[in-house]
């Protein structure tokens, strides 16, 4: 595939959002400003690996003929760093064709998590915990930036449901992955004749919604103000600062009460309950153009599942791409970046699919 004639859309594309963002006007809407600034961030971003393996292939040309030449130590010199050569032009290619395939604008954007647990009893509790603390490891890793919103410790140990912000570069290309019903095998601590257990925990993951793309009418909400539960500190459990907030339209509800403030409180529970209804809009126009869309998270049963944590075999296998790894405590630390990146490289392959196939459609 010549990629020359779309690395110059992509050129064209970025210098026309120089010149929007360039324009005071842009900025009387908001939502758009937004938009528009995030795309040029990330075009900026594509014009520089562009040019990075324009650079990177021509240092490679120049290698293979210099390892052709009569100059047996030059040729020597040349032929060792072509490996390396090569395995760049391959990721910077990867990530020129990742930025020509159409993309959802909500990948920019910062995110919500939700973990709760599942079948499985104490151990589905557990295993949100080991999500959590891996994902929030993982976030560190990144130099993301997590807030706890929302936590429901369960009885014995780990979390009957936890919900966090994540906020970062890219933050929700890559989550999105999680969103669905993870299950863990393994023998549980409170096992005493060494059986494996099945249990599970579900993972929603949410794009942030900013006040421009889901209007919430004042009317429209039941706000309580009620005493924080759970094993908050003291002050967290001896003032009213807990909020639900109902939307009485859609039935949605959203309970915030970690904070020791009220307001803050209030704004973390609206942020959630905004992020649901703009993740439901959202859901909606998509369901226009696929029909057969899957459902973000289903019951939260044992075979339902999109990701397999095996302790006993050290396996992780994700069964939407059918990879396997086999360092699980590695990965339960938050070493997910390799995920991340097969998940990635299967989803920009069936992209580049569909986009070459739109010629013979038309």
């Amino acid at each position: 595939m010549d990629l020359a004639p779309h690395i110059q859309k992509i050129r064209d594309r970025f210098k026309s959002l120089e010149d929007t963002l360039s324009e005071p006007d842009i900025y009387n809407d908001p939502r758009k400003a937004n938009e528009v600034t995030r795309e040029h961030s990330r075009m900026k971003q594509s014009v520089q690996d562009a040019e990075a393996l324009e650079k990177t292939e021509r240092q490679l040309r120049e290698n293979q003929e210099l390892a052709k030449g009569a100059d047996a130590e030059m040729a020597a010199l040349a032929l060792e760093e072509i490996p390396a050569l090569e395995k760049e032009t391959e990721r910077l290619r990867t990530r020129v064709l990742d930025a020509i395939v159409p993309h959802d604008p909500a990948e920019s954007r910062d995110t919500i998590i939700e973990i709760r647990a599942g079948a499985g009893g104490d151990e589905a509790a557990i295993f949100a915990g080991d999500l959590l603390r891996m994902y929030l490891r993982y976030a560190e890793r990144t130099g993301w930036k997590t807030e706890i919103l929302d936590a429901s410790p369960a009885e014995f140990a780990g979390y009957k449901e936890v919900v966090f912000t994540v906020t970062g570069t890219n933050v929700f290309q890559k989550m999105r992955f999680e969103s669905g019903v993870h299950r863990v095998q393994r023998v549980p601590a409170t096992e005493a004749q060494g059986r494996i257990h099945t249990s599970t925990a579900t993972v929603a993951v949410l794009p942030k919604a900013e006040e421009v793309d889901v209007v919430i009418k004042p009317e429209d909400l039941e706000i309580n103000v009620k005493r924080a539960g759970g094993h908050g500190g003291q002050g967290v459990n001896t003032t009213d600062s807990a909020v639900q907030i109902i939307h009485k339209p859609t039935g949605l509800i959203v309970v915030c009460q970690d904070a020791r403030s009220q307001i803050k409180n209030r704004a973390s529970a609206m942020s959630v309950l905004r992020a649901r209804l703009y993740e439901r809009k959202k859901n909606e126009e998509d369901a226009k153009y696929a029909a057969h869309r899957r459902s973000q998270v289903g019951t939260g049963e044992r075979n339902e599942k999109m990701r397999t944590y095996n302790y006993p075999q050290n396996r992780i296998t994700d069964h939407r791409i059918n990879f396997t790894v086999y360092s699980l405590e590695l990965f339960m630390d938050g070493d997910i970046e390799e995920m991340f990146e097969m998940l990635l490289k299967n989803e920009l392959q069936e992209k580049l699919h569909a986009l070459l196939q739109e010629p013979e459609q038309k």
